[in-house]
């Protein structure tokens, strides 16, 4: 689901190495910029018109052009969000790498249904997660003319498309690093997504694709639905009294504002996710993908994620005897915010073999 910000900015800022805020760049470094690549045809032959995709690209690229890194948004977040990781001392060191923060097709800034003047709506047609893939491999070799990559990461959505990267184009990178992502939506991530678009397209003013009006109502119950899920069950006890449940469904809803193409863009990347299958599309099994990948990968996962299902992530690695990185934590889908990684994913970037599988957990709160 949209990852909202309130929970981004207070959660995730902590996969950063340091307590240091947002980093202090130069102003060219890390600004929007687009990449207008003409009628982008997808994967099932349908064509996004006049396509661009957003990105934003902070430190140098060396003389060998061996140190860039791509990392993809979230779902419904943005390449702004990422920001916060990159800089100096930060998960992307900056000083030792080039990286690349990629907007994914559908997130409002690349093109998106809500943005879209030929096709605006539902009449955007529906992408997938190797679509982003491909869109971002143009990115990298048409625009910025690099033929590789040191590595490729991603949180969530973005670590989804890091498995469909290292599958696609298994000789473009060094490195994997997929975060509370997966190879292949199962059924239970299906039926959280399938919950969230009905949520919105039961909404009154949806009016079967041709919004009439703002949509709060069924976002905020697409917010409580994802809400329940970011976490887990024991986090929710723990930080929310039974009688403090209006104040939290209240900050929810007034957190969940938007028109028919916010819809449709969420719509759109949740069809995507659901239809995430890369062994499937392949026609093997989850191991006999994996073996197609040929960078060195890191999978790091919550087993309380209940939003995206982390067996067959575990599944993957296994399979090529990669290391997994276990996030102990009540905190679920974000506990890469509440255990920080960023230590172990510097790490795994400069010296892939000084990782190995381990659990993590959270450090003991001061009493």
């Amino acid at each position: 689901m949209k990852l909202p910000l309130r929970f981004i900015a207070l959660v995730f800022l902590v996969l950063s190495l340091s307590t240091r805020s947002s980093p202090q760049t130069a102003p060219s470094e890390g600004a929007q910029q687009f990449a207008e690549l003409g009628d982008f045809r997808l994967e099932d032959g349908s064509v996004i018109r006049d396509f661009r995709l957003g990105y934003r690209t902070l430190g140098k690229l060396n003389a060998e052009k061996s140190n860039a890194i791509l990392w993809p948004s979230w779902l419904g977040g943005k390449s702004q969000d990422l920001l916060q990781f990159v800089g100096a001392g930060n998960v992307a060191d900056t000083a030792r790498y080039f990286v690349i923060l990629v907007d994914a097709i559908g997130d409002g800034v690349s093109s998106s249904p809500s943005n879209s003047t030929k096709q605006p709506l539902l009449k955007f047609p529906e992408f997938s997660i190797r679509d982003m893939v491909e869109s971002e491999h143009r990115l990298a070799t048409e625009v910025l003319h690099l033929s590789h990559l040191r590595a490729l990461m991603g949180l969530s959505m973005g670590g989804m498309q890091a498995f469909e990267w290292g599958v696609a184009y298994p000789d473009f990178m060094d490195l994997l690093i997929p975060m509370v992502g997966s190879p292949q939506s199962t059924s239970y991530d299906k039926l959280l997504w399938r919950a969230q678009i009905d949520a919105m397209e039961l909404d009154p003013a949806w009016n079967h694709g041709h919004p009439t009006g703002p949509m709060d109502r069924s976002l905020g119950l697409v917010e409580e639905i994802g809400s329940m899920n970011l976490t887990s069950p024991a986090y929710r006890v723990a930080h929310t009294k039974p009688d403090g449940i209006n104040e939290l469904l209240a900050e929810i809803r007034n957190g969940a504002k938007g028109n028919g193409g916010v819809v449709c863009d969420r719509i759109r990347q949740r069809q995507a996710i659901m239809a995430l299958d890369i062994p499937g599309k392949l026609g093997v099994n989850l191991e006999q993908a994996a073996a197609k990948v040929h960078a060195k990968l890191l999978v790091i996962v919550s087993p309380e994620d209940h939003m995206v299902n982390p067996e067959p992530a575990i599944q993957f690695a296994a399979a090529v005897h990669a290391p997994v990185v276990k996030l102990d934590s009540p905190c679920g889908h974000l506990s890469p915010g509440c255990i920080s990684v960023g230590p172990t994913v510097a790490r795994f970037l400069a010296d892939p073999a000084s990782v190995q599988s381990e659990t993590l957990r959270e450090p003991a709160k001061r009493e």
